[in-house]
Order: structure tokens, then sequence, then C-alpha cells
């Protein structure tokens, strides 16, 4: 059960997690051990127990090892320099985990671009929240310089003036498959999305260099719904 992974520290909820082979990279291992989940919580005390948790605003930040999961499928997509888009980032940990992911200013001379990640949550105070998380984190440098950018807006219609994105995490259950953030992947490019109103599922959408998309279901899930702000609550 995911719920075991639950740790003291937040080395040891990642170490569990491997160890239950929801995490299986290096990469991803290492992305989420740079982040400290304490940072991006209401009540650092639970920061470390694998289960999602209320954030405000009838948001909530998901279970770890959901995040891990999420950071697991979109890896093959989330190369040094690549753009991705973060759907309902909420308290802005999974877009931090991301930025570890993409960013190439650790790959030494000759990366020849910078990953970029955006988040875009609708509830504004989220937004700026987010923002101060990521900056606790020691995010600070990478918002400044533009590298991670988080704004207020409709999820469901993605940010097209800073994409096409390599990978898109949507964070939310839309009710049917949102044609705007399909349109907004590269080609070749991947969307990992929860599905559906009373049964969801999770989504991997693939995009293929002709433009072809593909889309597979993977697990059930249990996610709150992507919405308006007005019905948020």
């Amino acid at each position: 059960m995911a719920w075991r992974c639950t740790g003291a520290t937040n080395a040891e909820l990642i170490n569990n997690m491997a160890k239950a082979e929801i995490i299986t990279s290096d990469r991803v291992r290492a992305a989420m051990v740079k982040v400290d989940r304490a940072c991006f919580v209401r009540r650092p005390s639970s920061a470390y127990e694998d289960s999602p948790q209320p954030i405000g605003y009838g948001a909530t930040i998901s279970a770890p090892h959901m995040h891990a999961h999420a950071a697991e499928n979109l890896l093959p997509f989330l190369h040094p320099g690549a753009r991705v888009l973060d759907v309902g980032s909420g308290s802005g940990y999974l877009s931090a985990v991301l930025y570890e992911l993409v960013r190439s200013d650790s790959q030494g001379p000759g990366a020849e671009s910078t990953g970029k990640v955006v988040g875009i949550e609708h509830v504004s105070e989220l937004v700026d929240w987010s923002i101060h998380n990521l900056r606790k984190d020691g995010l600070g440098n990478a918002i400044d310089e533009g590298k991670i950018k988080v704004v207020a807006g409709d999820g469901r219609k993605g940010l097209p003036e800073d994409g096409p994105f390599d990978a898109i995490h949507v964070g939310a259950a839309a009710p049917t498959m949102p044609a705007a953030l399909v349109e907004q992947l590269a080609s070749p490019g991947r969307m990992f999305i929860p599905v559906g109103t009373h049964v969801q599922q999770i989504f991997q959408v693939d995009k293929d260099a002709n433009g072809d998309v593909t889309e597979t279901p993977l697990l059930d899930v249990m996610y709150v719904p992507l919405t308006d702000r007005d019905k948020q609550g």
C-alpha cells in the first residue's frame, strides 16, 4: 500500500517510495530528494505522510506517490532544456520537482538551452503562496530568471504563449480531455492527466513527431475537479 511509504524525513519518504518501486529512476529520486515537501504544505509536521493534504481554497497537494508516478511517467520528455506546463500547480511542489529534472545549469559547458517550468493555477492566493514556497525551498533565482513561472489562469486553456510543451502535468481531474492542452503538446510530447467525474482515470497522452495523438489509460484515481474558481470550494 502506498501509505506505507510515509517517512519521518523527506529522505526517508523518498527512500520508501524507491523501495516500493514507485520511484524507479535515479533522476526522479535525486530530483525529489532536492525538494523538501515541508516547504509546500500547510502543516509541516505532516509533510512526509504519503497522503494528499488540504492546502486551502478547496485544493489539495497530491500524495507523494502520485507525484512520483507523474514524474516517472513524464521522465522520457523531461530532458535538460525541456519546457513543461504544470496545470493546477497548487502549492508549487511538483513544479519544483519538474524544474529539477529539466534544469540545464548543472549540465556543464555546452548545455544549449535552459529548462523552463510554467505553473498555472486559478486561485490567485495559491499562486502567491506557491511562489513563496518555491523561494523558501531555494528556487528564488529560478523564479527571478524566468526559469520557473507561476501564473493565475484557467488551466483548462493552458498557456499557448509559453508553449509548445514537451511535457504537461495536470493535477486535477478534467471531465473530458481538454483539447487546448493536447494542442499545446510539442511533437513529440506527453501529458499526464486525470480525466472523469464520478469515475476517474489517469491518461498518458502521447503526441508523436507527426502530430498523431494516442491516449492510454494508466490507473484509476480520485482527484479534485479541474474547474472554475467560483465552483471551487
